[in-house]
């Protein structure tokens, strides 16, 4: 029992609900990325409206995550967590029920707010748990993101091919659906509520800067770089990007704490995430098409969309696999270390891409180090960033990490396929120089990733040092 005579629900359990939370949105991140050409075909709509079913969740989740991040901080993040849940399975309602392209996309937009599940996970995570679990259980949650994008991949293939497109949202409500109601029943609320109020206008700029940025990475490969309204959306990216943080830093209550974001630990932190993101969304998009060459083509296996998913199959296993020892090496040796780590192991997995891709088993092997780099990672990149912030900061902290990586992953997505769509010859099918110049392109941007993983503080070796929860016992 806690000073205030509530009664803590047992660490094990809560991590077991907050892990049921963090794939649902997962799998929704990714698993219609695969069926978009079916969901145009069934829909009788265009290539670049159908685009918009992946597009508009990213941008909904790059403006939602830190504004939940920090209602979390605010007023208690068990009770924002049921809110963004019952959100998200809203959303994911209105998706599985769409007949036509514009509902399915505002369904989109609905789930897109799940992006917050994750910050909030890591609040509770600190909050919840003792000093010596915090750093295997953030690391453990921030893998399933790439977890469970790895396994959207794979799933969506059998999925489209044995049913329909509506069922990419039925199955994942039901796991939605039990995450909301298992957070009411079992997740504590936090101890740690120190108030205050949401900047709105900071809101309101983060988001229109985020808006202009991602459109402009979206539609860049549709209406060329070098256009008028490709350049006007960067441009007003940079502008409102620059009158956000003169607002935040005047603001007595700021969204985002512009001191914070300058602190050599969180910024080193979040250039990483944005370069790891680049590579691991590029991967979704570059490797599914490479296997899935035609014959003829010279390279890539003739594989459909399940055969190319199956590709795939060592990535989520790699990330499941190595993410737990995240927690273990932060322990042992730092989290920098795993960034570091991390991001060699995913950098080793393109130079492979790009120099032997020949035979179905370097791009298994290819596909393992790319789990495994990203699992690392991942894991790395959410504790370093509560390490180097205080526990009420927490949630606006690893959300705008979660932004970071959520836009390194579409400038990654979409630089991809320009590059591909660039090399295409006569026959309509893209050159393979085209592959080994994405590949190689993302190697690149892991190296820098991992330079900037050098630049992070060290820090002492050991568990994180969080406030104790008012007890860590079971609830029985």
């Amino acid at each position: 029992m806690s000073e205030q005579g509530v009664e803590r629900q047992h660490y094990g359990l809560t991590f077991a609900v907050l892990a049921l939370a963090g794939v649902s949105y997962s799998l929704l991140q990714s698993l219609v990325a695969p069926a978009l050409p079916v969901i145009q075909h069934d829909l009788h709509t265009s290539a670049t409206h159908s685009t918009w079913v992946f597009t508009s969740f990213l941008l909904s989740a790059s403006v939602a995550t830190p504004i939940a991040g920090r209602l979390g901080d605010m007023f208690g993040k068990e009770r924002t967590l049921l809110l963004v849940l019952l959100v998200l399975a809203g959303g994911t309602l209105v998706s599985a029920l769409a007949s036509s392209i514009a509902l399915l996309v505002v369904g989109r937009i609905i789930q897109g707010t799940g992006g917050a599940i994750f910050p909030l996970a890591f609040g509770i995570i600190r909050d919840e748990f003792p000093a010596r679990r915090v750093a295997s259980g953030i690391g453990f949650i921030s893998a399933l993101l790439g977890v469970g994008g790895g396994a959207g991949i794979v799933l969506a293939g059998p999925i489209v091919e044995n049913f329909s497109y509506h069922w990419l949202f039925w199955l994942p409500l039901i796991p939605t659906a039990i995450a909301a109601i298992a957070t009411h029943l079992f997740v504590p609320e936090s101890p740690l509520k120190p108030g205050g109020r949401v900047s709105w206008l900071g809101a309101g700029l983060l988001s229109a800067w985020l808006v202009a940025l991602l459109l402009g990475t979206s539609q860049g490969p549709i209406w060329g770089w070098g256009d008028p309204r490709v350049i006007g959306l960067f441009l007003a990216a940079v502008v409102l990007a620059v009158v956000w943080i003169v607002a935040e830093s005047r603001a007595p209550e700021p969204l985002v704490d512009m001191a914070m974001m300058r602190l050599r630990g969180v910024w080193t932190t979040n250039v990483a995430a944005t370069l790891l993101g680049f590579g691991m969304y590029g991967s979704f998009i570059t490797i599914p098409q490479f296997v899935e060459a035609p014959a003829g083509a010279g390279y890539g296996f003739h594989a459909s969309v399940t055969q190319a998913g199956l590709f795939l199959v060592p990535s989520t296993a790699g990330m499941l696999a190595v993410s737990p020892l995240a927690g273990r090496i932060a322990h042992s040796v730092g989290s920098r270390v795993a960034l570091m780590a991390g991001a060699l192991l995913t950098m080793v997995c393109f130079v492979l891409l790009a120099a032997a891709n020949t035979q179905r088993w370097e791009i298994y092997v290819a596909s393992l180090f790319l789990g495994a780099g990203i699992g690392l990672a991942f894991a790395a990149l959410a504790n370093l960033i509560v390490e180097a912030v205080p526990p009420e900061q927490t949630g606006v902290a690893t959300g705008m990490n979660t932004i970071m990586r959520t836009i390194g992953g579409a400038i990654g997505g979409q630089v991809a396929a320009s590059i591909i769509a660039a090399s295409l010859e006569a026959s309509g099918v893209p050159a393979e120089r085209g592959f080994t110049i994405a590949f190689a392109l993302a190697a690149g941007a892991l190296f820098v990733s991992f330079l900037s993983a050098l630049a992070v503080p060290r820090k002492p070796r050991g568990p994180l040092i969080t406030a104790e929860p008012a007890t860590a016992g079971s609830s029985s």
